[in-house]
């Protein structure tokens, strides 16, 4: 397992990030921990949580599992969605960010997380509130590096913008959503990470599932099928006609799909590492079999042609191509 910087924090971290988001709900503690081992085993320093993952279980297992070695580990954990009824325990204002952050490092057993994620990006609150919010808890000694999940180029940059004017601890890293059929984040987002030297931890690379193969046959299950919100993510026609190329590129090629599509996404050059997730060990193996797979150039284009790149930023995508004009 190659490591990879960390943002510009100078903290190395696994070319994978296992995240935690079936610890306690569809894998239990004993699973939890099979797998936990098994990316342990593997070389994996650098675990992804969050505090609405199964009531706070994710965080509470990953909290138990972590003892005796916690200073090996980077570990991140998010806030931002309802953590319970009350109308002030979600969003991003600095009441609810510190009051989160303070049950996380209860249920994880420990007196810092290496970065906090803002979950989503909170349109009832003014982003130099929940820029402040985090760099409050930097000062603090309870957060060490801040981080935005989900949010948009331009609120990225905005964020930054404003940490950078207030001399505040800025972006380390940014997860959102990338994978063979969602490519929106090469438009703006990758380059903008790049740009300013923040690290890139996509979730879904192998699309919920999708491009695992496993739903090309009638009677398929899984996540897809009984998940209404997977189910809307993923449930336009072309996607699944993608799906079915990549698994025939991969059958010709001798690579399992899933390894392949984990493969193609952290060899992007923005990508710090992909995070990958399963319900059991058996399932997990061929995303840590990824780092397997010498993904040349070559085959990177070679998958990419399988799906729509999608246009740039100015949508001007003919500038992009050979001139026949």
């Amino acid at each position: 397992m190659k490591t990879k910087p960390l943002g510009r924090s100078g903290v190395q971290v696994s070319e994978l990030c296992f995240g935690t988001m079936s610890f306690g709900g569809d894998a239990d503690e004993a699973m939890s921990g099979q797998m936990y081992k098994a990316c342990r085993d593997a070389g994996i320093n650098f675990f992804d949580s969050a505090d609405q993952y199964n009531k706070g279980a994710s965080e509470q297992i990953l909290g138990r599992l972590m003892q005796g070695h916690r200073d090996e580990l980077v570990i991140t954990t998010k806030c931002f969605n309802p953590t319970g009824a009350d109308v002030n325990a979600r969003g991003s204002s600095r009441r609810h960010v510190s009051r989160a952050v303070e049950a996380s490092l209860k249920r994880l057993q420990t007196d810092r997380v290496e970065v906090l994620f803002l979950h989503h990006f909170d349109s009832h609150t003014p982003i130099e509130e929940s820029m402040r919010a985090l760099e409050d808890l930097v000062r603090a000694g309870k957060v060490l590096y801040p981080a935005v999940s989900n949010y948009s180029a331009w609120q990225t940059q905005r964020a930054v913008d404003i940490q950078e004017r207030h001399d505040w601890a800025r972006l380390q890293l940014i997860q959102p959503m990338y994978n063979l059929v969602k490519r929106q984040a090469e438009v703006e987002l990758l380059p903008l990470a790049e740009a300013n030297g923040i690290g890139v931890i996509p979730y879904s690379p192998a699309a919920a599932g999708l491009l695992s193969g496993k739903y090309a046959g009638a009677g398929a299950a899984g996540r897809l099928k009984s998940n209404k919100r997977y189910e809307a993510r993923y449930s336009e026609g072309w996607m699944f006609e993608v799906a079915a190329k990549f698994a025939d590129f991969c059958k010709a090629k001798g690579l399992h799909p899933v390894s392949a599509a984990v493969a193609w996404v952290g060899a992007h050059p923005a990508v710090t590492a992909p995070i990958i997730g399963s319900r059991n060990v058996e399932q997990l193996q061929a995303s840590l079999d990824s780092v397997k797979i010498d993904m040349t150039p070559a085959l990177y284009a070679e998958i990419a042609t399988l799906s729509p790149t999608p246009p740039p930023a100015t949508d001007r995508l003919e500038e992009q191509r050979p001139k026949t004009w």
